[in-house]
């Protein structure tokens, strides 16, 4: 049992400390909108590589955190039942939750996204329009990254609802 914590203690130790790094991105999301902004509507200018630049950092902060946002249970679900039941019950439903939706759903995600990136590279794809950003295969590169950050992630969740399923763990939820 101790290696199983020690393996989720570094997997959530890396996705924290990625999650909080990358949290220091939305800063540089908001200068860019908000020149975006200040360009298009008091000096009548708009431009397709700032346009672009917006959707790949927030493709950059979405698909890097996901794992992170796990980590700090932060994912849409719905809490109806879920908050009402007992924490070993609620583990049983994150266990089948990873073992049949989300292992799976990053598999497959990660599986076909790998060749798609891969041609992006080998091309150096860059942006279709005029103007545009010339390295779309960097942001393309993240599809993988982050889908396999939460794949870790949930690789995390479900040992320790293992834990808890097995009584290994008391007290609060899901520590390790």
């Amino acid at each position: 049992m101790s290696s199983v914590r020690k393996l989720c203690g570094l997997i959530d130790s890396m996705n924290e400390w990625i999650g909080r790094a990358v949290s220091w991105t939305t800063l540089g999301l908001v200068i860019v909108i908000f020149s975006d902004v200040v360009m298009r509507y008091a000096f009548n200018k708009s431009y397709v590589f700032t346009q672009e630049l917006e959707w790949h950092i927030f493709s950059f902060i979405f698909l890097v955190g996901a794992g992170y946002t796990l980590l700090h249970d932060g994912h849409v679900r719905v809490d109806i039942i879920y908050q009402i039941i007992s924490p070993k019950a609620q583990a049983w439903v994150d266990f089948i939750g990873v073992i049949f939706f989300l292992i799976p759903g990053c598999y497959l995600v990660i599986k076909t996204s790998g060749a798609f990136t891969f041609s992006s590279w080998e091309v150096f794809e860059g942006s279709p329009d005029p103007g545009g950003i010339s390295y779309r295969f960097i942001v393309k590169s993240f599809i993988p990254i982050g889908f396999s950050l939460m794949l870790l992630q949930g690789i995390s969740l479900g040992l320790k609802s293992l834990l808890v399923i097995s009584g290994a763990t008391a007290g609060k939820r899901y520590e390790a």
